[in-house]
């Protein structure tokens, strides 16, 4: 049941990074992956969680960053892709593509210490690191690459004693990407609302691809109350006030 959602959830962008599949490999990768590599720490044991065609863990191999992969997919297509990718560039005795439901991919002798999630929601991302807490040893990196959802995703993390050490947001193909880098501590970890939704690395650095992203938004919202406020009958009033105030907030964090 569980593998069957997240295929079908994880499948909603499988179209887009479809044609991107075919404009990259190994040697090339997006700059959305090579952002999420960057923060792969160096001899590191990873495990790349939905890592369709292996291109991540690959890439990481042959700049000898990493020791170890795990190349965990939960369809036979796409895990069948990681195992042509990996047998290719002979870094089988490195890299093991494993059908796996989410962090079942791992085990405890893997000794893994840094986790990569790219190219899903963050709800999604959200329900592997929560099902799979069990093979969380709270030494591992997780570096995580969340396509929508970020609130959602950080704020799973702040409830669970992670700590957000770096943030990162980038622009691709009309699309803007946000990657999120947490790493287990024992203490708790309080973040602001607004920290919550707009990350407490990227409200303070303001950058430019950042400010276009809540602009975008702030137009988007707009457009939403516009066409609410055509309605012949009743207005929602209720639900304009509510994109009202959250436009405020969008003005209140870009003004500071």
């Amino acid at each position: 049941m569980y593998a069957s959602a997240f295929y079908l959830r994880y499948n909603k962008f499988n179209k887009f990074f479809n044609k991107r599949s075919l404009m990259m490999d190994s040697n090339h990768l997006s700059d959305r992956l090579k952002k999420v590599a960057s923060y792969v720490p160096l001899n590191s044991r990873m495990a790349d969680i939905g890592s369709d065609h292996a291109y991540l863990p690959v890439y990481l191999a042959k700049n000898n960053k990493i020791s170890f992969a795990v190349a965990g997919e939960v369809a036979k297509g796409p895990l069948e892709n990681a195992e042509h990718e990996i047998n290719l560039e002979k870094f089988d005795d490195i890299i093991l593509p494993r059908l796996a439901d989410g962090l079942d991919a791992i085990k405890l002798s893997d000794n893994i210490d840094c986790i990569t999630i790219a190219g899903m929601g963050g709800t999604l991302i959200r329900d592997i690191l929560k099902r799979g807490q069990n093979k969380l040893s709270g030494k591992e990196k997780l570096v995580l690459q969340p396509n929508v959802g970020e609130f959602i995703l950080r704020l799973w993390l702040m409830n669970n004693e992670y700590k957000i050490t770096n943030e990162d947001i980038i622009r691709e193909d009309g699309h803007t990407y946000e990657i999120i880098v947490a790493e287990k501590v024992n203490e708790t970890i309080h973040y602001s609302d607004d920290e919550l939704q707009f990350g407490p690395f990227l409200i303070k650095e303001q950058s430019q691809v950042f400010i276009d992203k809540w602009c975008n938004e702030k137009i988007r919202m707009r457009e939403v109350i516009n066409q609410m406020n055509q309605a012949k009958k009743h207005r929602p009033i209720d639900r304009i006030n509510a994109i009202e105030d959250k436009i405020s907030k969008i003005d209140e964090v870009l003004n500071k």
